[in-house]
């Protein structure tokens, strides 16, 4: 209740700040949180220029089905919003293919497809991360990474159980490296379980994140095994692929085709703590065939995913839209 109230107090403050920039051309909204895109609207409509609206995750679908949103009064608001956003925007922009028929069936009358990607220029995908492994005792591991999230959606007890079945392995080392509401109890759990081979490791500046992830080598995307989630493009996978390093995918959908076609790593069931072990002792009993799913991910972004080419895609959506202004 208090974000919602937050979200709907930012609208009515951007609102008004809005009011008062001059010379516009488009207005851009972006949900989450769905309730900005009304804002996106009112000035849009005001201001007689077209209104883009970018759907980056499913809300409130994803908030309903996580169980985030309860109440039958949010929940029907927020469900008769999404509706009218979707209908009344001039163009809908999603980032995973995944949305394109769950924003059509809610109103969306044109919608435009710009993936996520990644920019490989960000990471050198030959490096081999000695100093972060240094600095976090991980040297002669093979490494597995998460790097994100500690929430709700993330499913890392599945991490920790799995973590338990290869605790005999000593050469493997899972990093769980970042934060979030969740991962107190994790770390609870795993010192309840006296887990060798886990390492908790807190959150650092994204700058720094190529050098943690060339300290891996492979890297772990995991989410609830919630439907909805089969239609997202997670952001962290991208990354693990333009870093060259292997992906263990825990995620089921439209991402899992993207990993599979490439050969740039290996899935996993969500939900699912022995096929998780499984996967990683199978990578690390062949380490080779870990390097050559990251030179396939890697390959796949530069050609499909390069967030330089997206760029370029969305300013030309935008320069299409802006040349309808006032028609």
């Amino acid at each position: 209740m208090h974000r919602v109230f937050s979200f709907v107090s930012f609208m009515a403050s951007s609102f008004w700040i809005g009011l008062k920039v001059r010379s516009v051309d488009l207005v851009w909204g972006t949900s989450p949180p769905i309730f900005q895109g009304v804002t996106a609207w009112a000035l849009a409509r005001l201001k007689r220029v077209p209104f883009l609206f970018e759907v980056r995750d499913l809300w409130p679908a994803f908030a309903i089905q996580v169980g985030v949103l309860r109440n039958p009064l949010l929940v029907r608001a927020s469900l008769w919003l999404e509706g009218f956003l979707y209908r009344r925007a001039d163009r809908l922009m999603v980032n995973s293919p995944g949305f394109i028929e769950h924003v059509q069936r809610r109103g969306a009358r044109q919608v435009t497809l710009i993936p996520n990607g990644a920019d490989p220029r960000m990471f050198d995908a030959q490096a081999d991360g000695a100093d972060f492994r240094s600095a976090h005792g991980l040297e002669g591991k093979f490494v597995i990474l998460y790097a994100g999230a500690h929430g709700m959606s993330n499913d890392l007890g599945v991490v920790l159980e799995a973590a338990d079945r290869l605790r005999e392995r000593e050469e493997i080392a899972i990093v769980l490296l970042g934060d979030g509401k969740d991962k107190p109890a994790l770390l609870k759990r795993a010192e309840e379980l006296s887990l060798p081979n886990l390492h908790f490791l807190a959150s650092i500046p994204k700058t720094e994140m190529p050098a943690a992830l060339a300290a891996a080598n492979a890297c772990l995307a995991i989410l609830k095994p919630i439907p909805l989630y089969a239609t997202v493009y997670p952001n962290k996978v991208f990354d693990y692929m333009a870093a060259g390093r292997a992906v263990i995918l825990a995620i089921d959908g439209v991402i899992r085709e993207v990993i599979e076609s490439a050969g740039a790593g290996v899935f996993v069931p969500p939900g699912d703590p022995a096929a998780l072990a499984e996967a990683i002792r199978a990578l690390a009993d062949d380490p080779a065939r870990a390097n050559v799913m990251g030179r396939c991910g890697r390959q796949q972004v530069e050609t499909h995913f390069d967030r330089t080419a997206l760029a370029a895609q969305l300013e030309q959506l935008m320069q299409e839209l802006a040349g309808t202004k006032n028609d």
